[in-house]
């Protein structure tokens, strides 16, 4: 198992190679970056890339050591004549025909909503019509992090009553000399960031708050946070870009209705008791 811990060390450089790269060989049998990934989205439902950076690399690790350890145990039940046995020609008997089932129904599926056709003024009345789900939102402030409330009360007495480049000087002054937080050092500066990518507390008053002021101290999980929003912009979507999910979306509708009538077709031609 040295070889395996010597590769893991190395997972989170080999994460960001797309092709299949191979990480170990087990008994000739190899473990794929791929293998890894397609793991770790099954195990988070695709929702890998919303575990916290710090986490991801750990996950890896104890995905590999997981293959690994199924590699070793099927490799010892193939030498040892579990694959010839009774008991598992039964369980795999019954788990292929229940697979197949599944399988089939799938593709059957497809079949049905790929014969589903939505046409450009459908989709382009959808994106008329909900144009706020094209409407990408970002934000440009600044921040002020201190532990209590006390504190975030005295630094908003400092701001009142200043407006513009005095209030923006003075936030940036304070946010360099009070902050705990990182963006400290830059007078509080953060990245341009979008609604999803701060915690709900902060998001929230970033996205509600009056561009060039100052808000009332937020309290989030990390301590109270004073805002002092600089900009807020929305990037539109275009309509030539958004059209392959709205005909996603469009199609998944229509199925609805295709599966029922076609449901209600199978069935009159059915033999049921």
């Amino acid at each position: 198992m040295k070889t395996v811990t010597k590769l893991v060390t190395s997972l989170a450089l080999l994460s960001t190679i797309s092709v299949a790269q191979t990480l170990v060989s087990v008994n000739g049998t190899t473990i794929t970056q791929q293998d890894v990934d397609r793991e770790l989205m099954n195990a988070t439902q695709g929702r890998f890339n919303q575990v916290p950076v710090e986490k991801q690399a750990e996950f890896r690790k104890q995905v590999l050591e997981q293959l690994v350890a199924k590699e070793l145990v099927y490799d010892d039940a193939k030498k040892t004549g579990v694959l010839n046995s009774k008991d598992f020609k039964n369980r795999y008997e019954e788990v292929a025909k229940r697979i197949k089932k599944e399988i089939a129904i799938q593709v059957w599926q497809k079949r049905e909503v790929d014969k589903i056709v939505v046409s450009d003024k459908d989709m382009k009345t959808y994106y008329d019509n909900n144009q706020e789900e094209f409407n990408e939102k970002s934000a440009d402030a600044r921040h002020i992090l201190v532990k209590t409330k006390a504190e975030a009360n005295e630094l908003e007495k400092e701001l009142k009553g200043l407006k513009g480049s005095a209030l923006s000087a003075k936030f940036a002054e304070l946010a360099k000399s009070k902050s705990i937080g990182p963006s400290g050092a830059k007078g509080g500066k953060l990245p341009t960031f979008s609604p999803r990518e701060m915690v709900p507390e902060f998001s929230k008053e970033a996205f509600s708050m009056k561009v060039g002021t100052v808000s009332a101290p937020i309290k989030t999980q990390f301590g109270y946070h004073l805002i002092y929003l600089e900009a807020r912009n929305t990037k539109k979507t275009k309509f030539t870009e958004a059209k392959a999910t709205i005909n996603n979306r469009l199609k998944l509708e229509k199925a609805k209705t295709v599966m029922l009538n076609k449901m209600k077709e199978l069935e009159k031609k059915a033999v049921i008791k």
